[in-house]
């Protein structure tokens, strides 16, 4: 589909820390000693193998340097081909998969401020999530009450497949913060591997483990639901990334149709599941799992219910569509200007600024 030069946002864009080594100057004393005399590197997330040919577009790779990892390359290769008035930086760097929880919050002190100085500060076109240490949540409050003054950075972000489901009431301080700074909640497509990526065990190949990871992205919203996360939090918005969404209208019905027989077991769920979604939730686009032929992809959207869910992605520099058919076949004109300009608006309060 062609792409219209109306000013594209996109929610979705992958920053590569090049090495520990970079973020060495952003850590405090104690932590670069320990950085340095143990040797520690190698945490890009294991969700995504730097040499897996899915995880970066075979023109948007260079030799030699790891995908995501040049800020000239994702303005050559993602920003102005796409006319872009915005992107939000959502860096995959390891901090969430330690299980020192300090060491994970002094990681996620050097991601935000590594992503604040070396892109923010040189492409005024970005934002960014703020990566927190999900593993204690005291702390990951800590760092959205630190990074909050700073107005580039627009949503939290968390990884998909951690050690507890999301609706437990362990982590709700995180979204108390959250909802009153008005920072939606991305919850990105990713494991800390804690537990086996499938209900049956662990998959033998890199393409299960991508393909079911849309099951963990279900997991999380329905426990969101479930738990009351959006009762308490009413004004929480949550941003589900790189999972699909096409899934979606079976998800509901099927969530909606259970929720009627079981309605009692959690009382504060006291409206649909689905218009809960729909008012709540946010997808975005890339990678979209579209039926064969176009009409199809229009009506799984008609059937979603709303023509507010959808957020423009490119999801780069992972490989999800050719060249630069960012938009897949089937949607209509007003419905792209929406999930191009409109919805990422609405979603995210800081954008505004940043896009004015």
């Amino acid at each position: 589909m062609s792409f219209p030069r109306i000013g594209a946002i996109d929610c979705d864009v992958h920053p590569a820390v090049p090495g520990m080594r970079a973020l060495l100057p952003y850590l405090d004393d104690h932590w670069r000693e320990q950085v340095t005399v143990r040797g520690i590197d190698g945490l890009d997330s294991s969700s995504f193998p730097l040499n897996a040919p899915a995880n970066c577009r075979p023109d948007w790779r260079v030799n030699g340097a790891k995908p995501g990892s040049s800020l000239d390359l994702l303005r050559a290769h993602a920003l102005n081909p796409f006319g872009t008035k915005a992107a939000i930086c959502n860096c995959l760097y390891g901090a969430t998969g330690t299980f020192n929880a300090d060491f994970a919050a002094a990681l996620s002190r050097a991601i935000n401020d590594w992503l604040a100085a070396e892109w923010l500060g040189r492409e005024p076109r970005l934002c960014a999530s703020i990566v927190v240490p999900i593993q204690d949540p005291e702390l990951a409050v800590a760092e959205i009450e630190r990074r909050v003054p700073d107005k580039r950075f627009v949503q939290v972000l968390v990884p998909a497949a951690i050690e507890a489901p999301l609706g437990r009431r362990m982590y709700w301080p995180i979204y108390a913060a959250a909802e009153k700074h008005a920072l939606p909640l991305c919850i990105h497509a990713g494991s800390t591997f804690r537990h086996a990526t499938t209900s049956n065990g662990w998959p033998s190949y890199y393409l299960e483990d991508y393909v079911v990871m849309s099951h963990a992205v279900q997991a999380q919203l329905l426990s969101l639901v479930a738990e009351g996360v959006f009762t308490k939090f009413p004004n929480l918005t949550v941003v589900l990334a790189e999972a699909g969404f096409t899934w979606l209208p079976q998800f509901m019905w099927r969530q909606v149709k259970t929720w009627r027989a079981m309605r009692a077991e959690i009382p504060w769920v006291d409206r649909a599941p689905a218009e809960i979604i729909r008012e709540n939730v946010r997808f975005t686009l890339q990678p979209t799992d579209a039926p064969p032929e176009p009409d199809q992809l229009a009506q799984t959207i008609d059937m979603i219910g709303t023509d507010r869910a959808l957020l423009f992605s490119t999801d780069y520099p992972h490989w999800q569509f050719d060249g630069d058919d960012a938009l897949p076949a089937g949607l209509d004109a007003s419905l792209v200007r929406k999930l191009l300009l409109d919805n990422p608006l609405d979603t995210y309060p800081r954008l505004k600024e940043t896009v004015a």
